[in-house]
């Protein structure tokens, strides 16, 4: 999979990403593919089959954050996804707000929603001021304002959250400086002419060195490795 950068028109164009609206991955297309129309799924499987059958044109996804690391589910695709490359990337800064109906104590909240990687990503604050509240994940964090009540609370950004809603003041995340890394997917049987970087996913022998073997390419072509992930073969 290669990025290149460049200066595009997506009007017309269907983009498929994670929803409901107000997700991340959805104000991500928005601002990826700004004219686009956008269909919002339910999964990230079905974002992927909406791309391999022609449904969408393109289709946005989380791949890495700052702090989780890989999103691994959207790796397995990936990898699992013929004929799929990434064209562009998009850092987006994450804001995690811890949201209610109205004002409610923090005492009186029972369970809180959201998407497992921004529970995850939220653990220190709600260690110390929710210790009792069950944390219930949900598909998105977009998702959890739809779950509210009057003894419950979510987590998402405060891009998604309409007026009749409290919105915590400050950032609950345990890093402030928390950016998830998008990619802008497209089928195509041709790679493009220049790349800033390139993923790939590669099976290596079941023997000693054989990891190093691989590693030694990048050195020797002067190429700089940034990320790498163990995957299990499905199956083996």
């Amino acid at each position: 999979m290669a990025q290149t950068m460049g200066k595009r028109t997506y009007c017309g164009r269907k983009v498929s990403c994670l929803g409901p609206k107000g997700s991340y991955s959805h104000l991500a297309a928005q601002r990826m593919c700004a004219g686009s129309e956008i269909l919002l799924c339910d999964s990230f499987p079905v974002v992927f089959s909406l791309l391999s059958s022609g449904e969408a044109d393109y289709a946005v996804v989380p791949i890495e954050n700052s702090i989780q690391g890989g999103v691994l589910q959207n790796l397995d695709l990936l990898v699992a996804t013929e004929g799929v490359f990434e064209t562009e990337e998009y850092n987006l800064p994450i804001d995690h707000r811890l949201v209610t109906k109205g004002e409610i104590p923090l005492a009186n909240i029972e369970r809180v929603y959201s998407h497992e990687q921004a529970l995850a990503q939220c653990s220190e604050f709600l260690e110390e001021f929710l210790p009792h509240a069950k944390r219930i994940a949900t598909s998105s964090t977009a998702e959890s304002l739809s779950l509210l009540d009057e003894r419950s609370a979510g987590i998402a950004g405060a891009h998604a959250c309409g007026g009749e809603l409290h919105v915590s003041a400050q950032n609950i995340a345990n890093e402030k400086q928390n950016i998830t890394r998008f990619m802008l997917l497209e089928r195509t049987s041709e790679l493009p002419e220049h790349s800033a970087m390139v993923f790939f996913s590669a099976i290596l022998p079941h023997r000693p060195g054989a990891l190093l073997s691989l590693l030694t390419i990048f050195a020797k072509n002067d190429l700089n490795l940034t990320r790498i992930e163990s995957r299990p073969i499905r199956g083996a």
